[in-house]
């Protein structure tokens, strides 16, 4: 029913054969430091491949249809901790966190300058998008992935340097995050996100209590329970809708 793949960053992931469905990471051949200076790294510093990683075509055709329909356009895609984890793994990542914070804080930075190559080819040639919508899933339930002070050590310097890109070409910034994320808000916040999308109600995140704490930073997109949608419970539904809209729309944007 499933099989084995070794992909391109040398982790072996079981899928699926006949359904679709999250891998299991199942090993993985960077590790440490070591492992990503000699096999990941170097293929990163060459920016001379940008157009095999920048699909200018798609995008300048897929940004036409959405102006043609007059609808906002956001380019998507994985931010450096999205680009992390497939090398080395969420584990090998996080102790790398704990020993050894500059080689996680190198391959954060590293994809950051890669991602800001692929952005400036992608806007001189196919032009800018309305705003940037970036997955960064940081939490699992009731938890972050990492501690505030590891995140701003390790993390957030990519993220400031992106965002910051971003908004010099006055792109509004979506963090999508799937996960208990609340302890890494203000960082996220500090480092320039406008907008936090998916605030998952069943890791504990809670729209209502979000807007309270950040509603005057920041603005928010989605926060609604997918297992009451899933049930299909019309009522459950709307008592939703009731008690989370209003002060959702109150702080302005959502």
């Amino acid at each position: 029913e499933t099989k084995l793949t070794r992909d391109g960053n040398g982790a072996i992931m079981r899928n699926w054969k006949h359904k679709s469905g999250t891998p299991e990471h199942v090993d993985f051949t960077v590790q440490d430091r070591a492992g990503w200076e000699e096999l990941i790294k170097p293929h990163l510093l060459d920016t001379s491949r940008i157009h095999e990683r920048v699909r200018v075509d798609e995008f300048r055709a897929d940004m036409q249809r959405a102006h043609d329909a007059d609808r906002f356009y956001s380019w998507c895609g994985g931010n450096v901790f999205e680009c992390l984890h497939p090398v080395c793994g969420h584990e090998y990542m996080l102790m790398g966190m704990a020993l050894d914070p500059d080689w996680v804080l190198d391959m954060a930075n590293t994809y950051a300058e890669l991602i800001i190559t692929g952005f400036e080819t992608l806007f001189a040639e196919a032009g800018k998008p309305d705003g940037m919508f970036f997955y960064e899933d940081m939490g699992f339930k009731e938890k972050p992935f990492m501690s505030p002070a590891m995140y701003k050590a390790t993390i957030w310097p990519a993220h400031k340097r992106l965002f910051d890109f971003c908004h010099s070409h006055d792109l509004p910034v979506i963090v999508h995050s799937c996960g208990f994320v609340d302890a890494l808000i203000p960082g996220l916040i500090e480092a320039g996100m406008d907008c936090l999308q998916a605030m998952e109600v069943k890791a504990g995140m809670d729209l209502v209590d979000l807007v309270a704490k950040y509603g005057e930073h920041i603005t928010f997109y989605g926060g609604m329970d997918v297992r009451t949608m899933v049930a299909n419970d019309k009522a459950a539904i709307e008592a939703e809708l009731r008690r989370k809209l209003p002060a959702a729309m109150e702080s302005g944007g959502y």
